[in-house]
């Protein structure tokens, strides 16, 4: 058998495009962050790449540089990082057990629910897929594959919801609120969003009102992270979800739907990840810390491993997530680039000297090379627990910073020669920030058109907006909550407006 051609689809397809994006009140959306697609031919005009019993395994191959390819980049750390691999079958992909807690499975919804409200159909029919076979007979009714729907939930709340008594009825999953969002964006992810309002064009179909909170992924396109939507009545209409109230009136109740996805996961990768793979902040990663013993002679294996495995219990009764890698198979080499690769903020190394010493040496993810290592970190149990938590603490901090820097002062690098060091000095600048404030419609399609975002005032028809994201690719993120003072004029109309939006390509 020859070798296995794998056809790897542009980033666009791998989340979930915004406008898609759903949350609900009940079932919290779960789009892939990742999507495979195999084809047999050994020829395409798509970028591939190709497996056989020869290659090597995924953690040795190299990663693409992100300056190079993003979209390749992406999938490289997929891959490398084993969050997923490609099924047997054409189209699927297998989670794999470092990418498995992030993921729900999908859920069936049956047709006639979907039919059931006209505007919800319309925004959602690009990406429905319909069952209409099971067991080798076809089925009364279709199925619609999709991870959740508002329809299924309505359905559900109408068996549920009675009387005033029975509000407000509030699922587990729907208790994820903007602010809540945030909080979790900039402190748990160490990703920094801008909290908004979506325009008319790009509210969820069947909403009155949908919030969003949008990051700047490392290409600088944006990814919509969370939303939450003000549903009114528009579902409890449609499936006639009802409650008497106190004085014994019929009414029809009010809905609210919100929840972050599995693409905040994609949005970690392409936000922190680099040429070395994943980047994890701490308090998401499942593995917060790794040791590597080494050793070279047989007499000094026992000792090492001794000290290692000491380490570890250290460690561990702390409550931190640790992992001992005592592996055999795999050079200590081998082992630093693979735990690299899956964004493991802090290495541990224990060798025979470290042992003598009654040290460590602990290197930190964020930070390369040697600058990033630090030796003679004592074995004692407070010393060494305390400088593994402050240095984790340090890392989440220092990723959050980085991210910020990035949108807000963009960290575009560039080199100057020095004329006067006959040996070629470099002095390194940052470019302006990649969020742009602009006041006119060619000033917006020139920030677009370098990739960056486009920061001004807007009172526009649809029509109009519609016509921005024609001509540049580019769409209204939101409408931010923090808003500057002072009068405006609209970029494309020239008329009042009352607020500014923000413009960017996006996922």
């Amino acid at each position: 058998m020859g070798p296995l051609t794998v056809r790897l689809p542009s980033l666009s397809t791998l989340l979930a495009p915004p406008s898609f994006s759903r949350s609900t009140s009940s079932f919290q959306r779960r789009p892939t962050f990742f999507r495979f697609s195999t084809q047999t031919q050994t020829q395409t005009q798509t970028q591939t790449q190709t497996f056989s019993s020869s290659s090597s395994s995924s953690s040795e191959q190299a990663v693409t540089p992100r300056s190079v390819d993003f979209n390749a980049w992406y999938l490289d750390v997929i891959s490398r990082a084993q969050l997923a691999d490609y099924g047997p079958v054409r189209g699927t992909m297998v989670i794999r057990p470092y990418g498995y807690a992030i993921w729900e499975a999908i859920q069936l919804i049956p047709y006639s629910f979907i039919e059931k409200e006209a505007s919800h159909v319309e925004g959602f029919s690009p990406e429905l897929a319909l069952v209409t076979i099971g067991g080798g007979k076809e089925l009364e009714e279709k199925l619609v594959v999709r991870p959740t729907s508002e329809t299924i939930v309505n359905h559900m709340f109408t068996q549920w919801i009675q009387s005033h008594r029975d509000l407000p009825l509030m699922i587990n999953q729907a208790l994820q609120m903007v602010d809540i969002y945030t909080k979790f964006a900039y402190e748990q992810a160490a990703i920094p969003v801008i909290t908004g309002r979506k325009s008319k064009v790009e509210t969820f179909a069947g909403a009155d009102r949908t919030y969003t909170i949008e990051a700047m992924m490392g290409d600088r396109k944006a990814l919509q992270a969370g939303t939450s939507h003000n549903l009114g009545q528009n579902f409890s209409r449609a499936f006639e979800t009802q409650f008497t109230d106190e004085n014994g009136q019929r009414q029809h109740v009010w809905q609210t739907s919100w929840a972050i996805s599995t693409r905040f996961v994609g949005g970690i990768i392409m936000t922190h990840g680099d040429d070395a793979g994943l980047m994890l902040p701490p308090r998401v990663a499942p593995i917060q810390v790794v040791i590597v013993p080494i050793w070279k002679k047989e007499e000094e294996k026992s000792g090492v491993l001794s000290a290692a495995a000491t380490a570890f219990e250290v460690l561990k009764s702390a409550g931190i997530k640790v992992k001992l890698d005592d592996s055999e198979q795999r050079t200590p080499g081998w082992k630093f680039n693979f735990w690299e690769m899956k964004g493991v903020p802090i290495r541990i190394e224990i060798g025979p000297r470290d042992v003598s010493n009654k040290s460590v040496v602990i290197s930190r993810r964020d930070i390369p090379g040697k600058q990033g290592k630090v030796f003679g970190i004592s074995m004692e149990p407070s010393v060494l627990v305390s400088y593994v938590e402050d240095k984790l603490d340090e890392i989440q901090a220092s990723l959050l910073s980085m991210a910020i820097s990035f949108r807000d002062r963009g960290l575009e690098q560039s080199v100057k020669e020095n004329g006067e060091n006959k040996k070629g000095s470099a002095e390194i600048y940052c470019d302006l920030s990649n969020i742009i404030d602009v006041t006119s419609y060619d000033e917006l399609k020139e920030a677009i058109s370098v990739g960056k975002w486009a920061r001004g005032p807007w009172s526009g028809s649809d029509t109009d907006e519609l016509k921005v994201k024609e001509e540049t690719g580019a769409t209204i993120r939101c409408f931010p909550f923090e808003q500057p003072l002072g009068p405006k004029t609209c970029l494309m109309t020239g008329n009042p407006a009352a607020e500014v939006a923000i413009f960017a390509k996006s996922y």
